[in-house]
């Protein structure tokens, strides 16, 4: 499969799920607020080459931005940018007190998740997460920059062919949904 096939299957995977604007909003702020409970931790393995420290967070991040960089390299672009504000951030928590980064991360892993699955209670669709839970913790961050283009109505071509694609999709699931009934 190409990149620009793997990118439109991924898209509308994802966005078949994701249609409604409260879940789509809450995801904006959610899928966010995991990545500081997954990045905190991970800022507190840390080692100093130079007058730079380097923590796992950082390297996670860049591992992020590889992966994207098969599916899309201008949204790829985009995360890096985004994820170097977020390890910053992250960095400046994590040296805080372990009882106060800690508890931002609790609080953060608690609060980011629950803003997934009231999401998707809103939308009346089972999250991702709870089928595919590591391929949706590794594209979260992804769709997420995906989604600020789709509200700044940037590549609306790309958009709309996920739209076609999964209006295409539930005309072919309804069709064979009847044909099964009728062979019952």
């Amino acid at each position: 499969m190409d990149a620009n096939g793997k990118l439109m299957d991924i898209l509308t995977g994802y966005a078949a799920s994701h249609q409604h604007p409260f879940n789509i909003f809450v995801h904006m702020i959610g899928i966010p607020t995991i990545m500081l409970w997954v990045l905190i931790p991970l800022s507190w393995a840390s080692v100093d080459v130079s007058d730079y420290s380097v923590s796992l967070a950082h390297l996670v991040m860049l591992a992020f931005f590889g992966f994207y960089m098969t599916l899309d390299k201008l949204f790829a672009a985009v995360f890096l940018v985004a994820a170097f504000g977020l390890t910053v951030l992250v960095t400046n928590i994590a040296a805080q007190p372990i009882a106060i980064s800690g508890t931002i991360a609790a609080i953060a892993f608690f609060g980011g998740y629950a803003a997934q699955f009231i999401g998707h209670a809103v939308e009346k669709s089972m999250p991702v997460l709870v089928r595919y839970p590591i391929q949706a913790n590794l594209a979260a961050p992804f769709f997420t920059v995906v989604e600020m283009f789709k509200i700044f109505g940037l590549r609306d071509e790309l958009f709309s062919e996920v739209q076609s694609q999964i209006a295409e999709r539930r005309r072919q699931e309804a069709a064979a949904g009847c044909l099964k009934l009728a062979h019952d």
